[in-house]
């Protein structure tokens, strides 16, 4: 029971805490709102022509593929850090995951799925 009791302290200390943050925020910041800031376009100016213009695809595909790499570091960071402690198993199942990853890399660079244009 006396697990629950510091949890529950803690949730009510964390609920009044974002409460009383929430308040201090709203209360202190300045609501100055200009053209540009209310504006529905996230870029900034407004646009040169009609919102449906078609546009090319191959943007979103590198940025498909610049999170399929990053999360090849995702698995890194913590693979090194227990590097020492690991097995020829663990070792050499990085090593195949890199391969593969690696292999991809070079098929979407030949293939000229990363250039921008």
């Amino acid at each position: 029971m006396i697990n629950f009791k510091s949890l529950f302290i803690g949730s009510i200390i964390i609920f009044i805490l974002c409460f009383v943050l929430l308040v201090v925020s709203y209360t202190l910041s300045k609501d100055l709102p200009d053209s540009e800031k209310l504006s529905p376009y996230e870029c900034g100016f407004s646009p040169f022509s009609d919102n449906r213009i078609e546009f090319d695809v191959k943007f979103f595909l590198v940025g498909i593929l610049f999170i399929i790499f990053d999360l090849e570091l995702s698995f890194l960071f913590p693979w090194s850090l227990v590097f020492i402690s690991i097995n020829y198993l663990g070792f050499l199942t990085m090593l195949i995951f890199i391969y593969i990853l690696t292999i991809g890399l070079i098929y979407e660079w030949l293939r000229g799925g990363l250039d921008w244009y």
